[in-house]
């Protein structure tokens, strides 16, 4: 962060009045009353020690659905615990645009001349241009993870590459950010109960069970909004596999083209509808919900508190979007909200208000570290790095574990996040006791053992206590891990952050560290409506 130059030495309360205070060459100090332009200048300086201001923006473009949102970030030092980190402490939408379906071209790849366009239009709608945005995120989802479609999205972003970060939401890592942007995790936190967030989108259900505002399950089924969609003529126009199955297991024969009636229509919505309420009564996959079934089903110990639903398809649910978009969203609403009507479904329903723009319901904020003098870098450490995913094992130092817990949890953490053992990846280790020897050890043996030791991408660690250089010793010098190892404490991250090390501060011997969290809006007062 630049600070402002001031012609004042120093400040200081004199008498109940600001004075500044200079030194002259006689070695005296002497005071003087502010001028108004030096008070003026003075207050801007201290408001910006412990304020940072940041523009944002959030672009989600997804197999069905694409849109922007703008945002004004205002983060504030966390000075009463004498932290070099920022928190958010407010957060105003500038601009939200349109939804767009998204373009494709005939070979189904993504139409990123369109897309462009409609990304170029929003700026010109918002009065914004590409250098007033300090920082934002991209998330790709469904067909537009895809490679053809992932490389022509990132060239429409390459000239910011620096500011944004761009993830690919696998199907787990989606019900966790569709489980945050939504609000139900919030309202899971400030509730103290057990919540299942249920996302339809346009291809995929995301499911996320949370409890005290934790998503401790996740499971995607192949139901969705726009698996088929029609035009005026009642011909069908897009055919995903998830609906041709559907069909099949009906007796109906669809084809790409073809008209398809009402009554095959309803057909599909109904057997779709019940795959998702068999999810979400914690009934065992089978028939058609087995062959849907795009990971694990879901774990559940016991039935949830509250349901909560988002992305396009909640729109109808919670009647605000009533218009027919030619696809099955809004029969597949009416379905799942009879089973609530009716009884089947018997916790509360619950709307977290955030709907089809869960996803990107933030773009990104900066939080602004420097790590702790005790690191460690391996010589051939590629520095900086930029947009680093980072994990967060659930493992508790303080108690009791061995190698293959952490195997484990780091394991689980990669496959919340969609990651694999070989990429580059920042493991964040809450540090909590005493840094013996043999906790150390036992610690980092597992994180050996979990990361691809073979990958030529740097073994990142990322502690909040000062252990980062024994930890990096261990790793490097005493297991011989192949991959170049940085091992920074004194910084605090979350799951679903990413991160930014920058080139080694001399002589110092600190790395910068730029923390890149999703912002997500938190819910101060769920509205819960009873099932009935």
């Amino acid at each position: 962060m630049l600070r402002p130059h001031l012609s004042i030495d120093a400040a200081a309360m004199h008498g109940g009045r600001f004075a500044g205070i200079r030194l002259h060459d006689d070695g005296e100090e002497h005071f003087h009353e502010l001028s108004d332009e030096e008070k003026d200048a003075l207050a801007k300086f201290i408001w910006r020690e412990d304020n940072i201001e940041l523009t944002t923006v959030g672009i989600d473009i997804g197999s069905s659905t694409s849109h922007l949102m703008f945002a004004k970030v205002h983060l504030q030092r966390k000075s009463k615990s004498l932290s070099s980190g920022y928190i958010v402490v407010n957060r105003t939408i500038l601009w939200k645009s349109s939804i767009l379906l998204t373009p494709f071209l005939p070979d189904n790849s993504i139409d990123a001349g369109r897309l462009n366009r409609f990304i170029q239009d929003a700026y010109r709608a918002a009065g914004l241009e590409r250098d007033d945005i300090d920082s934002g995120a991209v998330i790709l989802t469904g067909e537009a993870i895809k490679r053809s479609n992932a490389e022509a999205i990132a060239a429409l972003f390459a000239a910011d590459s620096g500011k944004f970060v761009c993830a690919s939401a696998g199907h787990h890592l989606e019900c966790m950010l569709a489980a945050q942007g939504s609000g139900a995790a919030a309202i899971s936190r400030a509730t103290h109960r057990t919540v299942l967030n249920v996302d339809i989108g346009g291809g995929t259900t995301k499911f996320a069970r949370i409890k005290n505002g934790v998503v401790v399950a996740t499971c995607a089924v192949a139901v969705g909004g726009r698996l088929i969609v029609r035009d005026a003529d009642l011909r069908c126009t897009r055919l995903d596999q998830a609906a041709q199955q559907t069909a099949d297991s009906l007796g109906l024969r669809l084809q790409l083209g073809g008209a398809i009636d009402n009554a095959a229509i309803d057909r599909i919505a109904d057997a779709l509808a019940e795959v998702v309420i068999a999810c979400i009564r914690g009934e065992p996959p089978g028939g058609l919900a087995q062959t849907l079934l795009l990971t694990e089903e879901l774990a559940m110990d016991r039935a949830p508190d509250l349901i909560t639903f988002s992305g396009g398809v909640s729109e109808y649910l919670f009647n605000r979007e009533t218009r027919d978009y030619g696809d099955i969203a809004k029969p597949l609403a009416g379905r799942i909200g009879r089973a609530f009507a009716d009884g089947r479904i018997k916790a509360a329903l619950t709307d977290p208000g955030n709907g089809i723009r869960a996803t990107v319901i933030g773009a990104s904020q900066f939080t602004v570290q420097v790590s702790g003098k005790t690191i460690h870098l391996s010589r051939n450490v590629p520095l900086p790095l930029h947009n680093v995913p980072v994990i967060f094992p659930r493992i508790a130092v303080d108690r009791p574990f061995c190698a293959d817990d952490v195997v484990r949890e780091i394991r689980a953490a990669l496959k919340r996040s969609d990651l694999d053992a070989a990429q580059t990846v920042a493991v964040a280790i809450r540090w909590r006791g005493d840094p013996y020897y043999s906790i150390l050890r036992t610690l980092a043996n597992g994180i050996a053992v979990a990361l691809d030791n073979t990958a030529a991408s740097p073994l990142i660690l990322v502690i909040d206590g000062d252990v980062g250089k024994v930890m990096g010793n261990i790793l490097e010098y005493e297991l011989k891990v192949l991959r170049p190892v940085v091992s920074v404490d004194g910084v605090q991250l979350d799951e679903m952050d990413f991160v930014d090390i920058g080139a080694l501060i001399e002589p110092a011997y600190v790395v910068p560290i730029v923390i890149k969290s999703l912002l997500f809006t938190p819910t101060l007062s769920p509205a819960i409506s009873p099932a009935s």
